[in-house]
């Protein structure tokens, strides 16, 4: 599936690759919409319909993924609202032995989530996370998401690595789409982003449920 003699960085998105995106699903589809129905005194549906509108306007920009952007929308502690269900955030069963592997291959880990800055400081505070990685970027401090190419353009900047050796992880395929088009060589898609939900059927790139497939390939190509 990867040559991964030829790979050595790895990025890899947060939410739905190595964390549990059931914490975010529930959060923005149940969540937000129950404690805004409470605040607005309208019906749970009502909430969800005006919410879901607020998303689509603005989804897959900077604001989409922006706490103090919903918190100003919303009127609502969306900080505070998060940490009420904190317990549901976790690493994905599979990612803890695949991020060792990674490390220890002498490859540089890199985090590239568009989650908040202090999304993903939550994040760190409840799985430690950042002992994965050897450098975490939210794309909130490119002023741009993944979506964009300009992230990669001012990614690749920071960071200096190299397309044709480069693997990104994601489970969106926009996203991965949008890295494509940059020029990444390697690209992986994750199909089972929330484990409380089936799996999605991706056919446009290489595609895992389980990331324990590719460790023993991983420990084969060590880089010193």
């Amino acid at each position: 599936m990867l040559n991964w003699a030829e790979i050595s960085t790895v990025l890899i998105d947060m939410d739905g690759t190595i964390l549990d995106l059931h914490f975010d699903n529930h959060f923005w589809q149940e969540h937000l919409p129950l404690r805004y129905s409470e605040k607005m005194s309208i019906s749970l549906e009502q909430a969800k319909d005006e919410l879901i509108s607020d998303y689509q306007s603005v989804a897959g920009t900077i604001e989409w993924y922006c706490l103090d952007y919903w918190q100003e929308k919303t009127q609502l502690p969306i900080k505070t609202l998060k940490r009420e269900i904190q317990h549901l955030i976790q690493l994905r069963e599979d990612a803890h032995d695949f991020l060792i592997a990674l490390k220890e291959s002498g490859r540089d880990v890199i985090l590239v989530t568009n989650a908040h800055p202090e999304s993903l400081s939550l994040k760190i505070e409840r799985t430690k996370l950042d002992k994965y990685f050897d450098v975490l970027y939210s794309t909130h401090e490119f002023g741009v998401t993944k979506e964009s190419q300009t992230l990669w353009q001012r990614l690749q900047v920071k960071q200096g690595f190299k397309n044709e050796e480069t693997l990104f992880i994601d489970d969106s395929i926009n996203i991965l789409e949008s890295a494509k088009q940059f020029g990444i060589k390697h690209l992986l898609a994750v199909a089972n982003p929330d484990s409380k939900k089936a799996d999605n059927i991706i056919s446009d790139f290489p595609a895992i449920t389980n990331f324990n497939c590719l460790i023993k390939d991983i420990q084969q190509t060590a880089f010193s």
